[in-house]
């Protein structure tokens, strides 16, 4: 069976929301957005291209899907980044999407937790998601994510959308915790 991954960007305080862009997610007045940009450093970029060796498939709510969609799909062959997340096949949450944006995806409109059991049990490399808190939560509460990756960033923002579940419980064990010069942390669970 394939491993199901939840890779995220997370502030010390567990907030997931918009990490990369000041109006990339303003749902429920958040008035954070961009809170990574301050920390990046280049082995973040190469642990996380590292990770998408692994990776044949990326599942995404719609809203993730969309940003993903506008910055990786127009960038052109060569690019790291692009051609790291362009090669995989995605699947996109959603009742409303319309018609694809990025190539190589399907849409999946209901039985979202049978559609993920199904595809985890095909033949193939992990599935990463990331982002897509609602999906990332209904993944959790059904035990269907075998290991999470976060980047914990060392900074709060009090508020916003969180990486787990509030009622989740469950026991994770360490594989492994990377820091990087900026003060940023990887970390590398699996679940039990």
């Amino acid at each position: 069976m394939r491993k199901l991954i939840v890779s995220e960007f997370v502030t010390l305080d567990g907030v997931m929301q918009a990490p990369g862009a000041e109006d990339e997610d303003r749902d429920g007045g958040f008035e954070h957005g961009g809170w990574t940009l301050p920390y990046w450093h280049d082995d973040i970029g190469a642990s996380f291209l590292s990770l998408m060796q692994e990776v044949d498939a990326i599942l995404l709510g719609r809203k993730t899907y969309e940003l993903h969609a506008e910055a990786f799909e127009p960038m052109e062959p060569g690019h790291p980044f692009g051609d790291a997340l362009n090669r995989p096949a995605k699947y996109v949450v959603s009742t409303t999407l319309e018609k694809p944006s990025w190539r190589n995806t399907t849409i999946i409109r209901d039985d979202v937790i049978g559609a993920v059991r199904e595809l985890k049990a095909r033949p193939g490399k992990a599935i990463v998601t990331d982002g897509s808190s609602v999906l990332v939560h209904s993944l959790f509460t059904h035990g269907l994510v075998d290991e999470l990756y976060l980047l914990v960033y060392p900074v709060t923002v009090g508020s916003g959308k969180r990486v787990l579940p509030p009622d989740l419980h469950t026991t994770f064990t360490l594989k492994s915790a990377t820091s990087y010069p900026t003060g940023v942390v990887r970390l590398h669970y699996t679940l039990r």
